[in-house]
């Protein structure tokens, strides 16, 4: 079987290469062995919220003149990082993916770092949020003055109480309540039910959407803000819109603990968007056995196909790093299971991380060695058709920075551009 370009990975970078690939008429493979980081979004991205040194980001693109020469995004280069950044949300829109900015924006109409709760009460820098996700101008001046906080009964992913206290820190003052709703309880009999997804196929019925949206309104006593776990629509958003039309107070539904709702609801329809375009989606299978020809791929092979061979003109690997097993750990060493290629750590195994749990962690900065094209090394020398995108990519430490979003869906563009351009 032939291919024009096969992407090894089925998270964000792998289907942004893939749809822009597809647009342009390429034949393109995706080779994805399962879950990827999309499953435990917050619904927002981050570009970048942190520079290196510590330095907190308020305008992004401000900052990139500060990252070092090794960084993807110094890689790409600043017109193209605008570019690219300008680009994303109607990408996302052709996949029925809405994307927003905060609401003030920066110099030159470039949306500023918003801000958005998390489930442990605390806020986060982020670039852009998914429809029905809020992004808030600042984290200190809120607006509200009494929030009530429903979870549904026995959700522990969803700590009603962290949220609580995180809001009257600000001065807003919180009222926790809960909702019983009959077909969620039936859940509660197996623990492994009681999950976001369980809890979304449940709420997408009109009849349990509109008895807990009742429910919660039953329970307003003035309050002018309503805090709701993030567990509705995971085929249609609009279950979200219908919930904030009922109630007589702002709705802001705030993301849980993994799996992801919203994360999982744009990968799907991403995945919709990729092979609706013609695109071939392999899931849960694993790339292995490549074949090469000097310094170009010729060739590889599946878990699932067996000894089909799967050719292309050009490869890309965005499989995810540590995080996504598409990086490997021993005792001694780190490395890249399905092509080899060179991994840039430090020889003492001791300064792969930091005790301290919130410090800065070097092991998540980890990647593989690229040149200034994202085309990486292997013994040495250049891969001359296989390409990296995503978290895989060396350079930066997104986990620290804030753009791990930013950096997968940017160097995906980035390696994209250059495979059509055939640069």
């Amino acid at each position: 079987m032939r291919f024009d370009t096969i992407i090894i990975g089925g998270g964000l970078a792998s289907l942004v290469c893939g749809i822009r690939a597809r647009e342009a008429g390429k034949n393109c493979l995706i080779v994805s062995a399962g879950q990827n980081a999309l499953h435990f979004s917050s619904g927002t991205f981050g570009l970048l919220s942190r520079l290196p040194d510590g330095t907190e980001v308020a305008e992004p693109l401000k900052a990139l003149s500060f990252l070092p020469a090794t960084h993807p995004y110094s890689k790409i280069g600043v017109d193209k990082v605008a570019e690219y950044a300008s680009a994303t949300i109607g990408l996302f829109d052709s996949c029925g993916v809405g994307l927003h900015p905060a609401p003030a924006v920066g110099e030159g109409d470039f949306p500023i770092n918003g801000y958005r709760l998390t489930p442990m009460g605390t806020f986060k820098p982020a670039w852009l949020a998914m429809e029905g996700v809020t992004l808030l101008p600042s984290k200190d001046e809120l607006t509200w003055r009494n929030a009530l906080i429903v979870n549904f009964s026995g959700f522990l992913d969803f700590n009603s109480l962290f949220i609580a206290e995180g809001l009257e820190r600000k001065g807003v003052g919180c009222r926790v309540e809960r909702v019983t709703l009959e077909e969620v309880e039936r859940l509660r009999k197996n623990p492994t039910e009681m999950r976001s997804v369980g809890i979304a196929r449940i709420m997408g019925k009109e009849k349990n959407w509109k008895e807990f949206g009742s429910k919660v309104k039953e329970l307003l006593h003035g309050e002018d803000l309503v805090i709701l776990p993030d567990v509705f629509g995971l085929d249609d958003r609009i279950v979200t819109k219908w919930i904030g039309e009922m109630l007589p107070a702002e709705v802001m539904f705030v993301g849980t603990m993994p799996p992801s709702v919203p994360g999982i609801r744009a990968q799907m329809r991403m995945k919709k968007r990729f092979e609706s375009l013609g695109g071939t989606f392999l899931a849960g299978d694993t790339a292995l056995d490549p074949a090469f020809d000097g310094d170009r791929v010729r060739s590889l092979r599946t878990v699932n196909l067996g000894s089909i061979e799967l050719k292309a003109d050009n490869f890309v690997l965005a499989s995810g790093g540590l995080f996504g097993k598409g990086l490997e750990s021993s005792p001694d060493r780190l490395s890249e299971p399905v092509f080899g290629l060179d991994v840039d750590y430090p020889a003492d195994r001791s300064i792969w991380r930091d005790e301290d749990f919130f410090s800065i962690q070097p092991f998540a900065g980890i990647g593989v060695r690229c040149d200034d094209a994202f085309r990486p090394f292997r013994g040495g020398r250049v891969v001359e058709n296989l390409y990296v995108a995503g978290s895989e990519v060396g350079g930066c430490n997104s986990l620290y920075e804030g753009s791990g979003a930013g950096v997968a869906i940017l160097t995906a563009m980035s390696v994209a551009e250059r495979i059509l351009s055939g640069q």
